[in-house]
């Protein structure tokens, strides 16, 4: 015979609605948005179906795109905004800040299709502009450059960096290489490394 005091197990929860699922992650539906926005963008420019002038807007759309997501995510790791030193430099390590300024940077630019690639958020796209960007462009890529390359979340910069740095020494340093194209392989290298930020 069973045992009627044995208590039924609780009532499962609530399943929720695709809408109200939702309403109650809002910050997070706002990023998802806003990177399905970015995707539909860099698709519209990338196949200009509607021509060479809306894909133009499509470009600017999908980095605008990209910077509020980038500044959603932000909000995410820092919720609390203050108006101190100390806040910026926090926000700063931060690679959605880096995304955000990349978005920022180059949304003004001439249309350069392998911006709107991914994989090569952090490669240098500044050569293709035709000068036709601003000239502190250079400058504030740099400035790019350096967080990503300072950026404790995420060294895949610092690593590319090393690696370039490696494989460029090994390849120069083999006998059939001309002596005037290494030493100006390691002026480059010295130079680079220069600039390169110090305490990482």
């Amino acid at each position: 015979m069973a045992d009627t005091n044995e208590q039924s197990p609780p009532p499962p929860p609530p399943q929720l609605g695709p809408v109200q699922f939702l309403m109650s992650n809002k910050l997070e539906t706002a990023m998802w948005l806003s990177r399905l926005f970015t995707v539909y963008c860099s698709v519209m420019f990338i196949l200009p179906i509607l021509g060479p002038y809306a894909a133009a807007n499509f470009y600017q759309r999908a980095l605008l795109a990209n910077a509020l997501t980038s500044a959603l995510r932000l909000h995410q790791r820092l919720p609390r905004f203050q108006l101190s030193r100390a806040f910026l430099a926090q926000a700063l390590q931060e690679d959605s800040c880096h995304y955000l300024l990349y978005s920022l940077i180059l949304v003004n630019s001439h249309p350069i299709t392998s911006i709107l690639y991914p994989s090569n958020m952090g490669k240098r796209q500044l050569d293709s502009a035709g000068g036709q960007g601003s000239l502190l462009l250079p400058f504030i890529y740099y400035r790019f450059l350096t967080l990503r390359y300072t950026s404790r979340r995420n060294p895949y910069c610092r690593t590319l960096f090393t690696e370039l740095r490696i494989l460029m020494e090994h390849f120069i340093m083999k006998p059939a290489c001309p002596a005037f194209f290494r030493k100006a392989c390691l002026s480059s290298i010295a130079f680079i490394s220069r600039l390169a930020p110090t305490g990482v």
